[in-house]
């Protein structure tokens, strides 16, 4: 299956929608998900009440936007909330919920040492799925015009960070990699990104906010 990310929701293309069952992790439950064909709906939460909404709804997945998350704190979206706050956060979605939960953790809150431990923490406060990205701290949200990514090099060892804690800590866990050089450096480069991102062991790759149909086909 393919996921497609506009403003942080992935768009289903007339797939029915399949009740996902219990008994398996969150990340095994969110991999059966991925593994079926056609692009599932993924609203946004960003609390336990959206959350719950939107189980209700009869929709099989969340993600817990940074975004709407910082949000509801009263904060625009520019790396403000904490690795804590956003653990925290993600808890009262996940205890009140029984869909899987992709978080955005933003750029992994530090260096690769940090990315570690916010796959562990996340993974422990019940993240099916974490999403981390290229772009420099502090970051800004995906659609704004001046925001800038990280060197290749840095994205890679931030990414294998992520993947490497996933294998150590958490197997059943899905990384969602994300690159923010379509607009910052180039479509080309963001492409190149995304691919060596899949190489290195990321089940989804997403290249945020590309800027025209044509780049969205490449």
């Amino acid at each position: 299956m393919s996921v497609g990310f506009v403003g942080g929701v992935g768009f289903s293309h007339g797939v029915r929608r399949q009740k996902v069952t219990c008994s398996a992790t969150p990340g095994n439950q969110l991999r059966e998900i991925l593994a079926r064909p056609g692009i599932q709906l993924m609203p946004c939460c960003f609390d336990s009440l959206s959350a719950r909404l939107i189980e209700r709804a009869g929709f099989n997945v969340t993600f817990m936007s940074g975004f709407a998350s910082a949000a509801v704190h009263g904060f625009p979206d520019t790396g403000l909330m904490s690795f804590e706050e956003v653990r925290r956060h993600l808890q009262y979605v996940t205890e009140t919920n029984n869909i899987p939960v992709i978080c955005d953790a933003d750029t992994g809150y530090g260096n690769p040492l940090n990315v570690k431990r916010t796959i562990q923490g996340l993974h422990a406060a019940g993240a099916a799925g974490i999403m981390i990205e290229d772009q420099i701290s502090p970051k800004r949200c995906g659609h704004t015009k001046v925001r800038g990514v990280v060197s290749f090099d840095e994205a890679m060892m931030r990414m294998k960070a992520a993947i490497d804690a996933r294998d150590a800590h958490a197997s059943d866990l899905v990384i969602v990699a994300r690159t923010d050089a379509a607009r910052a450096v180039s479509v080309d480069e963001a492409i190149k990104r995304a691919n060596e991102f899949r190489k290195m062991g990321a089940e989804v790759s997403f290249v945020d906010a590309p800027d025209s149909v044509e780049a969205m086909q490449r």
